[in-house]
């Protein structure tokens, strides 16, 4: 919501997830479709855009934004509770937002998320080096920022696709993110280095917010969705109360899968910088290990069958977290790239399955798909849970201590976290595989 492992982009795991999970694609629970080469309508191009806008945007800026706070205050703890207070005002905007989205204007919330956004980079850009001072403010913002457009979008790329284009909408999607992804960080960090840093972080922050505001303008493009039903608040606590429903068991394992996010979506790129000193190559870093995630998430994309999903998880949940283990012997750029590239290459077998099983949960029945609103909240709302326990975590243990030791001992841990997703996963994969065959 960024860069390389920083934090892998949900429209590629969408994307690989859509292709084993008909359900979600489906209307109501009706029969896969056959393959179609039905072209995108005019309004699914305009949601592309603005997508791929927004993706820009972030990937400038986004994979620094860290950096920046880490060289005004060279403190862990900072970060770690700028992350918190981001995650929380996350998981507020997604259960607030979604009677909005539900019931009234959803362009205009995606509209909010964007425009948001842009409030965001312009305040770092007017608080300038005293940014670091006013970190609780831009955690809220940011987080606020994120739920309005990712809660948005989610329902509206449900709406403005159908079964035959929507491969292609996400191919479209992936391929916007992944060329981001890869370029867009290494373009910044070419510029941070070879101009004053200072000047270098002002122009790519005032590139990212004229890029959203040209997300905006592109948005009001898009029309106006008709709203039907009314907004379940207590949906999730509703699904948590009921013994024989799945989401009990899948709420336990995105709890355990925000876990790593909450702390390795920062972590990881601040210490490629940290142990370099180099924005150029904290971009190198996200060129080569996003190139390597979009490879592998295409791959397995294309290959993973529904009846393979337990497997492949449980094969990508050790492989993600032996790449940590090198850690203890050195932290430099070397075991750092190879952390990377290990993670892009096994994290899409992990990732993968669970986005299918979910998405197979919420498409699964006419039921589900009436308020699809509320389960994408729930399984934002799950996720967030594990990403501010993660966050405060590391909270907690680098305030204790600044031990390096202590510090790779804290992402094993956490880094071990998918192998408890996986736990809960593994009967809910075969209950969805079976009613995908069916």
């Amino acid at each position: 919501m960024n860069s390389g492992i920083k934090s892998f982009p949900e429209k590629w795991i969408r994307r690989a997830a859509d292709r084993s999970s008909w359900h979600y694609r489906g209307q109501e629970g009706s029969a896969p479709p056959e393959k179609s080469k039905q072209s995108l309508t005019g309004q699914s191009r305009l949601l592309l855009t603005v997508h791929g806008l927004c993706a820009v945007a972030n990937a400038l800026s986004g994979t620094f934004v860290n950096v920046y706070l880490w060289k005004a205050r060279q403190d862990f703890l900072v970060l770690g509770w700028f992350t918190l207070i981001n995650h929380v005002a996350m998981a507020l905007t997604f259960w607030l937002a979604g009677k909005w989205v539900k019931e009234h204007n959803k362009m205009n919330c995606l509209r909010a998320g964007v425009v948001v956004s842009a409030v965001f980079y312009m305040l770092v850009l007017w608080f300038g080096v005293r940014a670091v001072d006013y970190y609780w403010l831009l955690g809220v913002i940011q987080g606020t920022a994120a739920g309005f457009f990712w809660l948005a979008f989610n329902v509206v790329y449900f709406e403005v696709t159908d079964p035959g284009n929507r491969d292609r909408f996400n191919g479209w999607a992936g391929l916007l993110g992944s060329g981001a992804g890869m370029i867009a960080p290494w373009i910044s960090g070419y510029l941070i280095v070879h101009m004053k840093q200072t000047s270098g972080y002002r122009l790519i922050f005032t590139i990212s917010l004229i890029v959203f505001l040209l997300g905006v303008v592109v948005s009001f493009f898009l029309k106006k969705r008709k709203s039907v039903g009314h907004y379940e608040w207590l949906l999730a606590a509703r699904c948590l109360r009921q013994k024989e429903t799945a989401w009990r068991t899948v709420s336990a394992a995105l709890v355990a899968q925000g876990v790593r996010e909450g702390v390795f979506g920062f972590m990881i790129a601040l210490l490629v910088y940290v142990h370099t000193g180099n924005e150029m190559k904290l971009g190198n870093f996200s060129l080569v290990t996003s190139a390597v995630a979009l490879f592998s998430f295409m791959l397995v994309g294309r290959l993973l069958k529904p009846n393979h999903r337990k497997g492949a998880m449980l094969l990508g949940a050790v492989m993600i977290v032996l790449v940590v283990v090198p850690f203890f012997w050195k932290v430099n750029f070397t075991t750092l790239l190879l952390f990377g590239i290990g993670v892009g290459l096994f994290f899409p077998l992990y990732s993968i399955p669970i986005t299918s099983s979910v998405f197979d949960l919420i498409g699964g029945n006419a039921d589900s798909v009436k308020r699809r609103e509320e389960y994408i909240v729930l399984r934002e709302l799950a996720l967030n849970v594990g990403r501010i326990f993660g966050s405060v975590l590391f909270i907690i243990v680098v305030s204790m201590t600044k031990s390096p030791l202590a510090m790779n001992v804290l992402l094993l841990v956490i880094g071990s976290s998918p192998i408890v997703t996986w736990f809960f996963m593994r009967h809910v994969h075969s209950r969805t595989a079976a009613a995908v065959r069916h």
